[in-house]
């Protein structure tokens, strides 16, 4: 995983797709025969929302009202729900959750790294973008599993997120300073392609990359999609 964050960091283009209403298309791609063993999927996935909280933290603790603090703490305990209840599955097979996160805790340290905004407001565009990102990837790798386990897992990634409170205090930025919707637009359109790394990261490639990546080119087009879906609840353009 470390490797794709020690390259030169080349940048990831994600296509401009117009918005698509059918959400069930999530659910038609396959990347089962690229997915990683169960106890990997389930440890990439429990330290990426132990970073996802600790980066709420810092929101939280720089948010510039009461009211948006209250608002984004919510959404920082379900982040850490998600996390102890991927941590509970590793648990339940027996292995110990940090030795299973230890692999991870590079790559991922250096994606929140460079997806870390210069301001309070690129920093709430990161947490909206990402998590409903990877949130979405980890839904369509999991299908591929089979058992309780697999199924328990899934669902933590279906869980209310708290993006409407992200929502809400990105709009009320944007509309006391309508200037700050370009750039915050440029930032999330930045962050897709970092994000599409970590996600990529996570699959286990053979060794005809060109069937690899016809099989996986549906998938991002599918994430790409939902992201736009979630560009525009915030009237950007994705």
């Amino acid at each position: 995983m470390v490797s794709w964050f020690r390259r030169a960091r080349e940048r990831l283009d994600a296509p401009r797709l117009k918005p698509r209403n059918d959400q069930r298309a999530m659910e038609r791609v396959d990347l089962h025969e690229l997915s990683p063993k169960l106890p990997a999927y389930l440890a990439q996935a429990a330290y990426l929302q132990l970073t996802f909280f600790e980066t709420l933290g810092h929101v939280v603790a720089s948010a510039p009202t009461t009211e948006a603090k209250i608002a984004l703490a919510r959404v920082a305990d379900r982040a850490l729900d998600k996390h102890e209840a991927l941590v509970a599955e590793i648990v339940r097979r027996g292995d110990d959750p940090a030795k299973a996160m230890e692999p991870f805790r590079a790559g991922v340290d250096e994606f929140q790294r460079v997806t870390r905004g210069n301001d309070w407001y690129e920093n709430l565009v990161t947490c909206y973008v990402t998590a409903g990102f990877l949130d979405d990837f980890f839904v369509l790798l999991g299908a591929g599993y089979t058992g309780e386990a697999a199924t328990r897992s899934v669902a933590v990634f279906r869980r209310p997120s708290g993006s409407e409170d992200l929502v809400a205090l990105i709009q009320a930025g944007i509309d006391a300073n309508p200037r700050l919707g370009s750039r915050l637009a440029m930032w999330g359109r930045r962050l897709v392609g970092d994000t599409m790394l970590v996600a990529r990261s996570a699959l286990v490639f053979g060794a005809n990359h060109d069937t690899d990546e016809a099989r996986i080119e549906p998938v991002f087009t599918e994430l790409i999609a939902a992201h736009t879906r979630r560009m525009d609840a915030l009237g950007l353009t994705a």
